[in-house]
């Protein structure tokens, strides 16, 4: 390690580590050892980059006490966890005039880690099936007149990450406890604490997975290479898929939500997470990133896990996602092309007003963030814009700003 690189990490190690300061210090080095995707590169110099001189920012002045700050802009890359909050608050605020006065379920649809490799070389292909089964399966089970035999609403998150930061692709899906009837005069209430049979739902999950996947392949959609390059055969990929169709895949369904309330709580909690937040990471030492995760496996025991900064970046980077790809849709009820009317209809159908508005509902609402927090009194205002730097390779450096 470089003298530089050194006293990088020493500082980085004495103070609160963030995934910025971690990229600053190694990022670099990374991209100059390994061939990255044009998206892997992106992220790693937005988040090396956010909140300092080089995107530029203001300088800000209270008008009644005097005190002057300078204030960077943020990088507002999707993977850069100090950009993510505000992303959030702001998704939430838009879909709580969607909330109905119902039972709301989080159904959970994992695919087998044996498709990992292949998901690493076709992300987007991979990605968008999933997203696809899971829909279509669960509003199959809700035109199912066993069932519901109407429209649900369906929101579909994508997360790809475990806690040690492991490949693991899976989707929560929001669903609602009941649906449009077809010809739009009746909803179909569902029962208070059960949605659908979670095996059923793993079974018919499967086939469509599998059938689309095989589609993709006859298509010629799927690149092999490296580890994954035999599958390009017929025989070998037809061999491959033959273990997954006779094994269970998981989707675990959780009891439903208390109210909107809870129901907000929970997008809060799922819709921008990404692969690790700052509040997780414990220290950079000699080239050893250590940070916090929860064993499920031993009753959500919080642990410690040590991983060399090669590996760390390496295992974040698997988790950015394609160019343009959405992570968060919406089917059923829920799709943009006709929400506000489904939505306007089944609050008719449910004799439901129409939900508070953000100002009446959720207190940070109130907070101005132009008050100056030294003399609580005066508001900040810009006095001068400060350019952006001319763009340059990010040096390594701690950011103690």
């Amino acid at each position: 390690m470089c003298p530089v690189a050194s006293r990088a990490t020493a500082a980085i190690a004495s103070l609160r580590l963030t995934l910025a300061d971690l990229v600053r210090a190694h990022g670099d080095a990374y991209r100059r050892a390994h061939r990255l995707a044009t998206v892997h590169t992106v992220a790693l110099r937005a988040i090396a980059a956010c909140r300092t001189a080089l995107l530029g920012g203001r300088r800000e002045t209270c008008d009644h006490c005097g005190t002057t700050r300078i204030t960077y802009n943020s990088c507002r890359n999707r993977h850069c966890p100090a950009c993510q909050s505000q992303a959030s608050a702001r998704w939430i605020e838009a879909r709580r005039a969607d909330l109905l006065p119902i039972p709301y379920f989080h159904v959970v649809f994992t695919l087998p880690h044996a498709l990992n490799p292949l998901a690493q070389g076709n992300p987007r292909v991979l990605y968008t099936l999933l997203f696809r089964a899971a829909a279509e399966t669960l509003l199959a089970f809700g035109r199912d007149p066993r069932h519901l035999g109407g429209t649900i609403g369906v929101t579909a998150i994508l997360h790809t990450w475990s806690q040690t930061l492991t490949q693991h692709l899976h989707m929560h899906c929001l669903v609602t406890g009941g649906a449009l009837s077809a010809d739009r005069t009746r909803w179909m209430r569902g029962r208070a604490s059960f949605l659908f049979p979670v095996k059923a739902l793993s079974m018919v999950f499967r086939a469509k997975y599998l059938e689309g996947l095989h589609r993709a392949f006859e298509h010629g959609d799927l690149a092999f290479a490296a580890g994954t390059a035999p599958l390009a055969d017929r025989a070998q990929f037809a061999a491959f898929l033959a273990p997954l169709q006779s094994m269970s895949w998981v989707v675990y369904a959780k009891r439903p939500f208390a109210g909107p309330a809870q129901v907000l709580q929970y997008l809060g909690r799922y819709t921008h997470r990404i692969a690790i937040s700052n509040a997780r990471l414990i220290s950079l030492t000699d080239g050893i990133v250590r940070f916090r995760w929860k064993d499920y496996a031993d009753h959500g025991r919080t642990k410690v896990m040590a991983l060399s900064v090669e590996e760390f970046l390496r295992r974040f980077l698997v988790h950015v996602l394609p160019r343009g790809f959405v992570r968060i849709r919406h089917f059923g009820l829920l799709a943009n092309r006709h929400r506000r009317t489904t939505i306007t209809r089944a609050r008719q159908l449910l004799g439901a007003a129409a939900p508070p508005t953000s100002s009446d509902a959720s207190p940070a609402a109130d907070i101005d963030p132009t008050r100056c927090p030294i003399c609580r009194q005066g508001h900040w205002h810009v006095v001068e814009i400060l350019r952006p730097l001319a763009p340059a390779p990010v040096r390594v450096a701690f950011n103690t700003s």
